[in-house]
């Protein structure tokens, strides 16, 4: 069946086009703006389950990114976050954090109420592919976490390294019901580590909360638009295009790719996505790269704030 007389293909493509035109037509509001951490937005989290793995790596130059897995209460391994759920709730966290200047951030009194705010879909209940049950599942893998973020430069001879440790929380309560619109007795929230709270504010990347959730069923479609945005702004600012060669690239983001020609063919597919919802952002065709060129403007300009808490 073609896409054209799939039904659910057809409503997607739909919905697809009016957000893309949406964002064409109007700039973002301070309620459309959202933020990611600089270090997360040039090394990504896994994709897909790597499985029983203890520390999942990404590299982007000589800067590494390493994720260790927490464990349960119970003193029992989790597994490793992944795919596209604990990239909307490291946009979500970083926003909240810029935004109240907290490390104590209050996720809804009903993980009902949490959904809501990632773009996400309540009505599909706890079932094993539902957003509640895999929401609760992530949240549970990435705020048990922690982070390394290090730099290695030179070799044995000459050169040296720098790291920083950074457990992504140091508080959780997660309060849930088989009624997702039964509020418990308790507000669920967490407390973010100091490392990483004051990693998370040092240099958040500006993005649009409207493309995020345009892209939100495709984990590398959300690591192309930050990226993009966080190298459209240097490019815009610095006059300077802005390039990664596709091999660098798949060490950055790509996971799951047999080759980096198949990293490149996915990447290309989800570029179209990520352009049509990134209207200032200008791609060249440096041979081997992705590059983007210093016409581009920055998904969110400048001049928009977010807004403090009062009093």
């Amino acid at each position: 069946m073609s896409d054209s007389n799939n039904p659910l293909r057809r409503r997607a493509l739909i919905k697809m086009v009016s957000s893309a035109a949406e964002i064409m037509q109007d700039a973002p509001r301070t309620e459309d703006l959202a933020f990611l951490a600089r270090q997360l937005v040039q090394a990504t989290l896994p994709h897909t389950d790597p499985g029983d793995v203890e520390v999942w790596m990404r590299r982007d130059g000589t800067a590494r990114l390493m994720i260790r897995r927490g464990i349960d209460a119970t003193g029992k391994p989790l597994g490793l976050p992944y795919g596209s759920l604990p990239r909307l709730l490291l946009y979500w966290v970083t926003t909240e954090a810029v935004r109240t200047q907290s490390p104590s951030l209050v996720l809804g009194r009903s993980l009902n109420d949490f959904m809501i705010e990632l773009g996400l879909n309540p009505a599909t209940g706890g079932g094993k592919r539902g957003d509640a049950k895999r929401l609760r599942d992530q949240m549970i893998r990435l705020f048990s976490a922690s982070i390394t973020c290090a730099e290695v430069a030179g070799d044995a001879n000459t050169g040296g390294f720098r790291r920083a440790d950074m457990p992504i929380a140091t508080e959780l309560s997660l309060w849930w019901s088989k009624n997702p619109d039964e509020r418990g007795l308790w507000e669920s929230g967490i407390t973010l580590s100091d490392e990483f709270f004051r990693t998370t504010l040092a240099a958040p990347v500006p993005l649009d909360m409207r493309a995020l959730r345009a892209l939100k069923r495709s984990p590398l479609a959300l690591d192309l638009y930050s990226w993009c945005a966080y190298n459209a702004f240097r490019a815009h600012h610095s006059g300077a295009a802005r390039w990664i060669t596709w091999d660098n690239l798949a060490r950055a983001l790509g996971a799951d790719y047999a080759t980096t020609k198949d990293f490149r063919r996915y990447v290309l597919k989800e570029l179209r996505k990520v352009q049509a919802h990134f209207p200032g952002l200008k791609l060249g065709k440096r041979r081997g790269c992705l590059e983007v060129l210093p016409t581009s403007t920055p998904a969110v300009m400048p001049r928009i704030n977010v807004d403090k808490p009062k009093g």
